[in-house]
């Protein structure tokens, strides 16, 4: 492995870099991901929504503090804004409009915190290939430079296509080690951006439903 990082030459030293950020970030990423799938978000909504059945809203915003994640977040945000403006209850489409408003702009901070450092792989992503094809670039000029020379040796020549071929090869891998987890992260981001949606709902049409049966 030394002996590649040193037969690819200069360009190796960026891509040495680059699959070092990624590996952290999938590292990183992923036990986040893992933590998440951990959460009984079904579990939870079924909960919170007896718990609101009940009128027991305090203790309903406590499961939702005690339970990690970013549906519960949401959620905990909206039974807030309920808690701080139940005096709207009579005008239920403002009460709701509030609620709403509160978990909307809680979503964007919550799927930021998901989506945190994917613009390292979306950058590995494009940045590596470049690298590599730097990497081709030195080494085919290497290689013409030893072809010129007086005297050469076939392995001044070999030594070059050696760098051209080991960073482009490098670049490569590295960014597929960067796409495609990213593309597997965006796709579970997705699904829990759908779970806020889908938790948000059920507890707007709760607040509605209640304030319906009220009046």
């Amino acid at each position: 492995m030394l002996q590649l990082l040193i037969d690819g030459g200069s360009m190796m030293v960026p891509l040495l870099l680059c699959s070092i950020f990624t590996i952290a970030v999938l590292i990183d990423r992923g036990l986040a991901f893992y933590r998440h799938s951990k959460t009984d978000t079904r579990s939870l909504r079924a909960k919170l929504l007896d718990l609101i059945e009940e009128d027991r809203v305090d203790e309903a915003a406590a499961l939702c503090a005690n339970t990690p994640g970013p549906v519960s977040a949401v959620l905990l945000a909206g039974l807030q804004s309920y808690a701080k403006h139940r005096s709207l209850a009579s005008r239920v489409e403002s009460l709701l409009a509030i609620m709403e408003k509160a978990m909307s702009d809680y979503t964007q901070h919550a799927m930021n915190a998901v989506e945190k450092r994917f613009a390292v792989l979306t950058t590995v992503g494009s940045a590596a290939p470049l690298f590599g094809m730097t990497g081709t670039v030195t080494g085919m000029i290497a290689s013409f430079g030893a072809l010129s020379a007086a005297g050469v040796e076939a392995s001044g020549v070999a030594a070059g296509i050696a760098e051209a071929l080991i960073t482009t090869a490098a670049g490569l891998l590295i960014a597929l080690a960067a796409v495609i987890p990213y593309n597997i992260f965006v796709a579970m981001s997705n699904r829990i951006e759908l779970e806020i949606d889908e938790a948000s709902s059920e507890l707007l049409d709760l607040i509605a439903t209640r304030a319906g049966v009220r009046q």
